[in-house]
């Protein structure tokens, strides 16, 4: 008997984390499933069959994309032409909406069932996709509980499944203990740094990170900074940011992995705008947030988005509660005075971390079982 075979595309680290919770939920009712197409070591480490590399995927920004896009697309034709012709039971699109709309599309038009996990941020900008969604997407995952009505005022299928990180996070230690096992002093100020995890932000966001660290170091002599990283290849391009500015003093210790217990050792976590802030709010860590995209990147985001903020917390909270510092404001000397006032100023860092509390409570769904559970009637294919 052939095995029933689920189609699946993930696009970057946080994407590679969710498709393999999503495969070990989905195996607990289809133990004999094969899952194949573009997926990270985690989701190949639960057996995925990875047909192109994630990284090739992981890009970032409008002119990073255009700059790609040739390789891209040819990468989506070959995918489609192979799903079209092997027709597996159902298609999963793990967020990186660019790269996958455009394949559900193609193969929901043939009949294949797809489910799209993540909603795109039409929240935030660009809702005109919706209409392009409700063409290509069978079911929506949304991991946010505001998203789920803007989906049904569509007629878009929609669950809200919670976020599988304040599953994962929920019962993480606290920030003492971790210090213990890491074995870091209990009384210092530490400051975990996060440039990023896609190779193209880290080499846009380093030599920032590192001057920020320099300012820091200035204005609080003792600090340490713990600075994780995912890849070789991302902890090479932030050791040559460090030895351009001749940096190499710094009190830093930088960490292969790790990233969860980086940032819950921290009084402050800095971070690029993404799912990493989301994780520092669920450890319950006070933040700052900052990003730059190429010039004109920015300027298209700008004229197209409808919030005021970027950084998934604030979005979270419907306001500014961590400060964020994107493009031009981004400088070292404004993120070191933003981290420094963290750093002293212990009752806004109780605060922030009782309202984070509160987000965790609210996020946490089981929500790979919630995902599983809304992806099996389109299995037993009973709707496309």
């Amino acid at each position: 008997m052939e095995p029933l075979t689920i189609g699946m595309v993930a696009g970057e680290p946080s994407g590679d984390a969710l498709g393999l919770h999503l495969i070990q939920a989905l195996r607990r009712h289809v133990p004999h499933a094969r899952f194949t197409g573009i997926g990270g070591p985690r989701m190949t480490g639960a057996g995925f069959e990875a047909m192109f590399p994630m990284e090739k995927l992981a890009v970032m920004g409008i002119v990073e994309v255009l700059r790609h896009y040739p390789e891209l697309a040819g990468i989506r034709r070959r995918l489609a032409a192979h799903f079209l012709s092997e027709r597996p039971r159902l298609f999963i699109g793990i967020d990186a909406p660019e790269f996958n709309l455009g394949l559900e599309l193609k193969l929901r038009s043939a009949g294949v069932p797809t489910v799209h996990y993540v909603g795109p941020s039409i929240w935030a900008w660009r809702a005109g996709r919706i209409r392009k969604i409700k063409r290509a997407v069978s079911k929506m995952l949304v991991l946010f509980p505001f998203e789920a009505a803007l989906y049904e005022r569509a007629h878009v299928p929609v669950a809200y499944v919670g976020h599988p990180l304040a599953d994962l996070l929920g019962e993480f230690p606290g920030t003492a203990a971790i210090r213990e096992q890491l074995r870091l002093p209990a009384a210092a100020k530490i400051v975990t740094l996060l440039p990023g995890s896609r190779i193209t932000e880290v080499k846009r966001m380093a030599g920032l990170f590192v001057a920020t660290a320099e300012r820091i170091t200035e204005a609080v002599p003792g600090a340490l900074f713990l600075v994780p990283f995912v890849s070789r290849e991302t902890r090479e391009i932030f050791e040559a940011a460090l030895y351009r500015r001749g940096a190499g003093e710094l009190n830093m210790s930088m960490m292969f992995g790790h990233a969860h217990e980086a940032m819950a050792a921290a009084d402050v976590v800095l971070a690029t705008s993404g799912t990493a802030t989301l994780e520092a709010a669920l450890l319950k860590r006070p933040m700052v947030i900052t990003y730059k995209v190429a010039p004109f990147t920015a300027y298209i985001h700008r004229t197209q988005t409808y919030l005021p903020y970027v950084g998934l917390p604030n979005i979270l909270a419907g306001e500014f509660i961590v400060p964020e510092f994107l493009q031009e404001e981004a400088t070292p000397e404004n993120l070191a005075q933003a981290v420094t006032n963290l750093l002293f100023d212990p009752v806004m860092r109780q605060r922030l971390e009782a309202r984070f509390g509160r987000m965790l409570a609210e996020l946490r769904q089981d929500a790979a079982g919630a995902a599983a559970a809304a992806i099996l009637p389109l299995l037993d294919g009973s709707s496309t």
